[in-house]
């Protein structure tokens, strides 16, 4: 079986991926924890890693069966084909995650469109180009991967 890349309605992922696994589909929505500030406190919130997306895992002639569940747009697809994430993705992923070693990767003037290769941690020796620098994130697109990931830049500078 391959895993797919979902499409789902705006801030639906967790709830999505909650349904899904109900009607027996394997999902792995990707979860962070931030620290958001307001005016008056600072919060903790889980949010999805890639908004807007779910993998699912599932036989090709089963694929249809998502679209039984509410919150579910469309397949993403690359080359005219349903987008496939190799198992190894997504177990990088899940490492990246779990992993602390983050904030050993040292970066300096970074700007939109550098080209680097992460040389620690579970993204190590994967290719990565900046997207955007912003004064608390940093996108980093990893073509390999086909997703944009967003890392803290007190974590990284």
């Amino acid at each position: 079986m391959l895993w797919y890349v979902l499409y789902t309605k705006p801030r639906s992922e967790q709830k999505v991926a909650q349904r899904l696994e109900k009607t027996g589909i394997q999902v792995y929505c990707p979860i962070i924890t931030e620290v958001r500030k307001w005016s008056d406190r600072k919060k903790k919130v889980s949010t999805p890693l890639f908004k807007s997306y779910v993998f699912v895992k599932l036989p090709e002639k089963e694929r249809n069966r998502v679209f039984d569940v509410p919150g579910v747009v469309h397949y993403m697809h690359w080359l005219g084909k349903p987008a496939v994430v190799r198992n190894h993705e997504i177990e990088t992923i899940e490492k990246w995650l779990n992993n602390d070693e983050v904030d050993q990767i040292e970066i300096n003037e970074i700007s939109p469109g550098d080209k680097l290769v992460i040389s620690k941690g579970s993204l190590e020796g994967r290719e990565a180009i900046v997207r955007e620098v912003g004064k608390k994130q940093m996108r980093l697109i990893l073509p390999g991967m086909g997703f944009t990931v967003v890392v803290n830049t007190r974590e990284v500078l």
